[in-house]
């Protein structure tokens, strides 16, 4: 029924202020009756908590190393009290929402393959099932970053795993084959060599800005986002969330920033 019509919008935790629209954006479009799943992170509140708990992190290519300690708390945080304030927010201003996480109805299977970043998701699965009968349903899935191990057998490995947003965000649109993936940042887009927002990009040279250094940080996982989503999402859009009412802008065709394509 969807298929085609639905939009995941990935929120980054930096981009909700004060003065933000997204909310209000969500609802607008709920209530249009577009199909909207919502992938949120939180990365930096996460790191507040672990500041306060007097808990190290790290960041590895900019993906955070997860220890048990550290999974306690970003589950606790992201699929707790970020998730479910987001949700009630929207509830608020008129939508409906339910807020999960990938581990909810084992949404979301990750393996942890990568010792250098701790108890990480990658190599996700995804199962669209629930989140077509909360669509079917006229709710906006809301998604935190957290999935089940696909390797845990209940006793020496953990049932969870940390998963970058980006990353959810991205193997959710493929899945559920979404007509645009949308990326609400506290940028205004990719930059290229000097400094400058690039438009438009295809996958391989998105491939190319990654090895060669050109992309960092944070914006190596967008990329990377980017190129999973590109072999089956029409369109990902990477765009500043920080501007009022971004989310609307994008979906009427009139958003700056980067889209992301396959070639």
């Amino acid at each position: 029924m969807y298929k085609s019509k639905i939009v995941v919008v990935k929120i980054g935790g930096s981009t909700l202020g004060q003065n933000d629209t997204t909310f209000e954006d969500l609802v607008v479009l709920q209530k249009k009756k577009m199909p909207i799943v919502v992938v949120h992170g939180g990365g930096n509140t996460v790191t507040d908590w672990l500041g306060k708990l007097h808990i190290s992190t790290r960041f590895v290519h900019g993906l955070r190393v997860t220890d048990e300690d550290t999974l306690k708390v970003v589950t606790a945080v992201l699929a707790g009290m970020v998730n479910k304030e987001l949700v009630s927010e929207i509830c608020r201003l008129g939508g409906r929402a339910i807020g999960l996480s990938g581990a909810d109805g084992a949404i979301v299977l990750g393996k942890n393959v990568n010792p250098e970043l701790g108890l990480t998701a990658e190599e996700l699965t995804v199962n669209t099932r629930l989140l077509k009968v909360l669509l079917n349903s006229g709710y906006i899935p809301v998604v935190a970053p957290v999935c089940m191990n696909a390797n845990s057998d209940g006793k020496e490995e953990t049932n969870l795993l940390n998963v970058n947003g980006d990353t959810i965000a991205a193997e959710i649109a493929a899945a559920l084959n979404a007509r645009k993936l949308i990326f609400l940042t506290d940028v205004p887009g990719i930059y290229d060599g000097s400094k400058q927002v690039i438009s438009h990009i295809d996958s391989e040279t998105a491939k190319t800005m990654i090895k060669s250094g050109t992309a960092s940080g944070g914006m190596v996982a967008k990329l990377e986002a980017g190129i999973i989503a590109a072999k089956r999402v029409s369109l990902t859009r990477i765009t500043d969330g920080r501007i009022p009412h971004a989310l609307i802008d994008e979906i009427e065709g009139k958003g700056k920033g980067t889209t992301i394509v396959s070639r």
